[in-house]
């Protein structure tokens, strides 16, 4: 939100207080505690008729400082609250007439104490920093008052905020904010923190998660879960400002030096996302949402990708698994679906499947469910008290779960395990945007930061129950609205995108900057959820889509199977399904990394390569795992235009050496794209081509991409439990490969 009109004026809608001097230091408990007023205290008199600001610093974590701004030290409006590990470090505090020092770590907090200017230090190196007029308390829209007997004597004629800006250098980007569908880099951007159902083409985000990182090493997560207004290098174009209504603020610095340091540690604090089952890596098929659908046509589906040999691993059930105008009562359509159990028993035994289906956390009127959450008191209330809160957006009458309700939380997590009672294995987690904040919950959780904190009570219940009921590693979920802690409760999908190339790389925009974000795995609509796809369109988002994390074809009006698009498609669905589960030890790898560390499966390519300055707005190619190059094709002309860093990469289908350093372009057939091997690789690569989950040990071979000399490469080659892997050093001498570690029947190629 600006405040300002240009950098010297502020708007006149604004009664600002800016801290001005540290006037006052103490030592609290891991950090230090500031107070500073709007003006120098040089007098006593001057200690009258004004406003002080608390500025406290504590150490949160490693490598993360948690800055605290606060007005109104006794103000609560009882927000809602981000789950965090915390493990406070031990700081040293010093301070004198000129400067307040505190050291925690690696990073040092210097603050001027004539004028209370700040900023962070790390490795000998000044991060950013808050300088004139940078922190302050804003009275906004404030009405006059009077002494006088008036309708304005009222002291608080006005909307708080707190606002905080922090310095950039030259040549320095901003990334993350969860899934953006803008610029990937976001400088010169305004991004308001708040979760929206606004599809892929436009500044609105499913996802919206207040946390950035720059290409300066650090990343600033905003502790808050109500709307965080952002002005990234665009109220004033030498700062990332950030503003919350109210009488507080707080913020974490988190150091990295690299980027995948700041993502480990940030998820250190917000949460490690669980670790998904082997088989939710292989390829999804669903209904698609309006089609009409019964068992004859689901079957039908199942049995055509079969009949093509092209390998499935999980059918998806969309919305109308349910009765029309009865989303989401839990109840399958019997008309449509007689013998839910025993037809999941045979895709299960038969066709070897997992079954997904769908669910949101809205309940229309008219049914069983709605008029027993009604009586019991389960669903949010109408601020004025006259009752449930109903819309009829999306579905007649619908009112909203209140997960802040502990016998709600049950009576739902009761239904999503009777849902995996009749055969479902996962649980499409749709919604969780659109949350009214005209409402009452139960625990009295402010509305406004509830909003987006909605997404995190609704998921979690649901994946605590696939846990209970699956087991830790077999629990996944396709969710689409997420906050901060979210990437806990993988996996996510990147919404309502456009059959277009230009949704296509909207996408993933989206997917590079929520991996900047800390989520690890991630999803999207293999060629658009809206409209359908040109058969050229297909069979390009399905190689997007086949190097993603997780793969799922997916549509709105149509259907999404191969067949219906040309013949040609059913090969390339095949090809790169088999190429996927032929990675799967590689990738697995990946996954238990992203687990164990937080370090995402798709990359941004500064992410792996933070020293080159050609990679720091890329966002048209990406890395998967931290050795394949995967660059897309985004046009009809099978044109693609890339760069390589430097090293000797190989082209993994034809072995084309590209030196690094520069940029390619090329055409490419419906059988191959950019995907390109970071040279000193070992590349585990499976024996079977037709399903992700199997043992990745037996026969398994070592591709060596341009391995130097005497030098010893270590790789693990996962367990599908997660656990500790098998171990493996290959070295190179000559034409020869030597492996050594837990297994001895691999075989090696050297490339």
């Amino acid at each position: 939100m600006k405040f300002t009109e240009g950098y010297w004026l502020r708007s006149e809608r604004v009664q600002a207080s800016y801290g001005s001097q540290a006037f006052k230091v103490e030592r609290i408990d891991h950090g230090m505690r500031i107070l500073a007023p709007e003006r120098p205290i040089l007098s006593r008199a001057d200690a009258l008729d004004q406003t002080v600001l608390t500025l406290e610093f504590v150490s949160f974590h490693k490598n993360d400082i948690r800055v605290t701004i606060r007005h109104y030290d006794a103000y609560d409006i009882h927000p809602a609250g981000f789950e965090l590990q915390t493990s406070p470090e031990e700081v040293s505090v010093e301070v004198n007439d000129d400067e307040a020092l505190m050291k925690a770590g690696e990073i040092t907090v210097h603050v001027n104490r004539k004028n209370c200017d700040y900023y962070f230090e790390a490795d000998g190196r000044r991060l950013t920093g808050s300088g004139f007029r940078n922190f302050g308390y804003i009275r906004y829209d404030k009405k006059p008052s009077t002494m006088f007997s008036e309708e304005h004597y009222l002291s608080d004629r006005y909307k708080p905020y707190m606002v905080q800006e922090l310095s950039l250098k030259p040549g320095e980007y901003v990334y993350g904010f969860g899934e953006q569908f803008t610029s990937f880099t976001k400088n010169g951007q305004v991004v308001d923190i708040w979760n929206e159902d606004g599809g892929t083409a436009s500044e609105v985000s499913y996802k919206s998660i207040p946390f950035y990182l720059t290409s300066e090493g650090y990343g600033i997560f905003v502790e808050q879960t109500e709307d965080v207004s952002f002005e990234v290098a665009s109220e004033k174009v030498e700062f990332v400002g950030f503003s919350v209504e109210g009488e507080s603020l707080s913020y974490h610095l988190i150091y990295g030096p690299t980027p995948k340091e700041v993502i480990s540690n940030y998820t250190n604090v917000t949460g490690r996302p669980a670790l998904p089952p082997a088989w939710s890596f292989g390829l999804w098929l669903t209904t698609s949402f309006k089609p009409m659908y019964d068992e004859k046509t689901t079957s039908s589906f199942i049995d055509g990708m079969h009949e093509r040999n092209i390998p499935l691993s999980v059918f998806h059930f969309d919305c109308y698994w349910m009765k029309a105008l009865h989303w989401c009562d839990f109840a399958w359509d019997d008309e449509t679906f007689p013998d839910v159990k025993d037809m999941l028993k045979r895709y299960h035994e038969e066709k070897g499947l997992k079954i997904c289906a769908w669910v949101n956390p809205y309940i229309a009127q008219g049914n069983a469910a709605f008029r027993e959450c009604v009586e019991k008191g389960y669903f949010l209330m109408r601020a004025d008290g006259k009752g449930v809160k109903q819309t009829d957006h999306w579905q007649p009458g619908l009112a909203i779960l209140d997960f802040t309700n502990p016998d709600a939380v049950r009576w739902y997590q009761g239904k999503i395990s009777e849902l995996l009672d009749t055969g479902v294995d996962c649980i499409k987690t749709d919604f969780g945007e659109r949350i009214p904040i005209d409402v009452k919950y139960h625990n009295g959780a402010d509305p406004k930061s509830m909003h987006n904190y909605y997404t995190y009570l609704y998921n979690k219940a649901v994946f605590e129950v696939l846990e209970k009921k699956r087991g830790k590693g077999e629990a996944v979920l396709f969710a689409r609205s997420a906050t901060a802690g979210s990437q806990k409760f993988p996996v996510h999908w990147g919404g309502d995108s456009s059959a277009s190339y230009i949704s296509m790389a909207e996408t993933l925009r989206a997917g590079l900057s929520i991996a900047m974000s800390g989520f690890a795995y991630w999803s999207h609509d293999i060629s658009g959820f809206e409209a359908t796809a040109t058969p050229d369109l297909y069979k390009r988002w399905v190689q997007f889509g086949l190097l993603s994390s997780h793969s799922r074809l997916h549509g709105s009006d149509s259907y999404r199977v191969p067949w219906l698009f040309d013949e040609e498609s059913n090969d390339v669905v095949r090809f790169f399904t088999n190429l996927k589960c032929r990675l799967m030890p590689y990738l697995y790898a990946a996954a238990v990394e992203a687990h164990e560390t937080g370090i995402p499966m798709m990359r941004p390519m500064i992410m792996e390569f933070p020293e080159d300055p050609a990679c720091r707005t890329l966002d048209l190619q990406y890395m998967l795992g931290g050795a394949l190059l995967v660059a897309p094709i985004f046009n009809d002309r099978s044109e693609a235009e890339f760069y390589v860093p430097e090293g000797v990469w190989t082209d993994y289908f034809t072995g084309r050496k590209y030196e690094g350093g520069r940029w390619y372009s090329g055409k490419y057939d419906y059988f191959s794209l950019p995907l390109l091997v970071r040279p000193g690789t070992v590349l585990a690569m499976g024996s079977r081509d037709d399903r992700p989950d199997y043992d990745y040990k037996e026969n398994l071979t070592l591709k060596c991409y341009e391995p130097e000399e005497g030098k010893e490469y270590e790789i693990t080659v996962p367990e599908q439990d997660g656990g500790n892997g098998h171990r493996l050093t290959v070295v190179r001498h000559g034409k020869d490969l030597t492996v050594t570690g837990d297994l001895t029947d691999v075989r090696t190629e050297l490339l």
